[in-house]
């Protein structure tokens, strides 16, 4: 009776013994796992948003670029239209408005991309397709001096700075959204 009584008293110290590293080993591949996943999936978007080139002061509802505009934008083109490099914008959104459609027009056609057209009026769904439909990519937005803000805003969680003032075309936004962590930002003048 003595040494069947040390058998079971033998066996079971071990048992607790082994469950916890056994426990410990599933831990440390799930937690792997997640991570590589993670790691994997951890590309960022890069949404460069511009307010639309320098317009006609012609008193119309929607004019066009001006020749100073026409010259931004193809300023636009050679900053970004290099085809077949890495990083290359992979898509463009506009608002319906000539200035806005002209502005990207120069670099659509240098990239082969035709633009995907948005109304100006609501950033937050603009936002929200940018990064579902373009996760991982490079992106360019040509907005307006009150809606180029408010999405920068959106893109980085923080509060919308001033709109722009009806003479500051030149500014430009790049914005880096990865999928886990915060937004970076770099404002730079063109």
């Amino acid at each position: 009776m003595s040494s069947g009584f040390k058998k079971t008293t033998g066996a079971l110290k071990r048992k607790p013994f082994l469950t916890p590293v056994w426990l410990a080993s599933l831990a440390a591949v799930i937690v792997l796992s997640v991570v590589s996943w993670l790691w994997g999936t951890a590309d960022s978007t890069t949404v460069i948003v511009v307010r639309h080139a320098e317009k006609e002061l012609n008193g119309s509802q929607d004019p066009p670029l001006s020749a100073a505009g026409e010259a931004r934008a193809q300023l636009l083109a050679h900053m970004f239209g290099a085809k077949g490099i890495p990083g290359q914008v992979t898509a463009i959104y506009v608002s319906p408005l000539a200035r806005n459609r002209q502005t990207a027009a120069p670099l659509a056609t240098a990239l082969g991309i035709q633009p995907v057209e948005m109304p100006p009026d609501d950033p937050r769904s603009l936002v929200r397709r940018v990064l579902k439909d373009n996760a991982g990519g490079r992106v360019l937005i040509v907005g307006h001096a009150d809606t180029v803000p408010k999405i920068v805003a959106l893109l980085t969680g923080t509060t919308p700075d001033a709109a722009a003032g009806d003479i500051e075309y030149g500014t430009m936004y790049i914005v880096t959204v990865p999928r886990i962590g915060r937004a970076n930002v770099l404002r730079l003048n063109f």
